[in-house]
């Protein structure tokens, strides 16, 4: 690990103490009968909270865990107490008996930690982003072809999302007819007094659209079935954050798919007093009808999150609540399956694509990736503008 990684990788207290929180906001669920046994290692963002939550509830035994810092470690043995820390990651890779690694580390590493665990001969699960460069991602491709593992990247706003799963279900059934485009937005909130130093460099964390965006490029394939797309313009920039000069706060992006088109819009700019650290959405637009999806809270009032409104050609829908206005209909999607978790299991188990095909989530990444690459500057206007 660099020195960097080693000074600052989330030592502080009150980092640890963001990331316990993030952990309280993701309930454990129930666990299935254990089919597979895994292990963590690294775990320096609070979604690898979820992502072990979404494998127990699949059917994951959580055995082993591996962190080098003390007080994040000490969070997650709270969380999981039957869970073994291990003061070496290869007491975890050696380990026969677990076929399967989750990690959420400090995003430079992740791809060189998957592919040390599928040479290990296991499935491999990384938090967004899974690969920060264009070169990790020729590695981790030549590596996972050469072993046959699973690479799997938890792009958690769509799995770990009810009202984004029911918008899938509602697309295969045809309800809106055929996807034009998708438009998403992430917001997210700093709180710069938690963040640790990598937070701030994109050399460790790949930059805002490698980062963030990776959710967004996802769901542009999914929702529009696009198997083959490019990057018409990206554009990134540092509004408010000069303090931090290689910081970037804001990125948009272009997309075309042979399934569709997709724009996509990312922010730091999430105001301190939202109830929660982001109004995420997205808007489908179809050829018979559009969904819009708040996805953690709705600004018109109802609790909660996992919020869809449907609006189609069709004036009514038996057991669909009519939204406020006319033929506009609200689906309270808070009691939708969550399946990817139950299904990386199946995965790792029938050596099947049911949760994501392999191609899909490398596809994904390098969307983001060349979006990333070859962004203008927002906050910067061309000498040859007007010219």
């Amino acid at each position: 690990m660099s020195e960097i990684n080693r000074r600052d990788a989330v030592t502080t207290v009150a980092a640890a103490a963001a990331i316990t929180a993030a952990s309280a906001l993701r309930p454990a669920g129930a666990q299935a009968a254990a089919r597979i046994k895994f292990g963590v290692i690294g775990m320096n963002h609070g979604h690898i909270y979820g992502q072990c939550d979404s494998v127990i509830r699949g059917g994951g035994e959580l055995t082993k865990f591996h962190a080098v810092e003390d007080d994040l470690a000490a969070a997650f043995q709270e969380r999981y107490p039957n869970a073994r820390r291990v003061r070496d990651e290869r007491d975890i890779l050696d380990d026969r008996q677990i076929k399967l690694v989750i990690s959420s580390i400090i995003p430079v590493e992740r791809a060189p930690l998957g592919i040390r665990v599928m040479r290990a001969g296991k499935d491999y699960m990384a938090d967004k982003p899974g690969i920060t460069t264009l070169e990790q991602l020729a590695e981790v491709r030549r590596v996972q072809a050469e072993t046959g593992r699973i690479y799997s990247i938890t792009y958690s706003e769509r799995f770990e999302n009810h009202a984004s799963v029911k918008a899938g279900e509602l697309i295969r059934q045809g309800v809106i007819g055929d996807v034009v485009q998708t438009a998403g937005f992430g917001p997210h909130r700093i709180i710069p007094e938690v963040r640790p130093a990598w937070f701030w460099d994109p050399s460790q964390y790949g930059g805002i659209i490698c980062d963030i965006g990776a959710h967004q490029m996802d769901q542009f394939l999914y929702y529009t079935g696009s198997t083959r797309a490019e990057v018409v313009a990206a554009q990134v920039g540092n509004f408010h954050n000069r303090e931090h000069p290689e910081f970037q706060d804001f990125g948009d992006v272009m997309l075309r798919g042979d399934g569709g088109a997709g724009y996509v819009r990312l922010d730091w700019f999430t105001p301190r007093a939202l109830p929660n650290w982001g109004d995420g959405r997205m808007t489908i637009i179809g050829s018979r009808g559009f969904i819009e999806l708040r996805k953690y809270m709705d600004l018109g009032g109802r609790s909660g999150g996992s919020h869809l409104f449907l609006s189609t050609d069709e004036t009514t829908s038996e057991g669909v609540e009519v939204a406020g206005q006319p033929g506009v209909r609200y689906v309270d999607c808070s009691a939708v399956d969550l399946p990817y978790g139950r299904q990386v299991v199946d995965d790792v188990l029938n050596r099947t694509e049911t949760a994501m095909p392999q191609t899909h989530a490398f596809l994904a990444t390098e969307l983001a990736l060349r979006a990333q690459a070859m962004a203008s500057r927002a906050d910067a206007v061309s000498e040859n503008a007007l010219r």
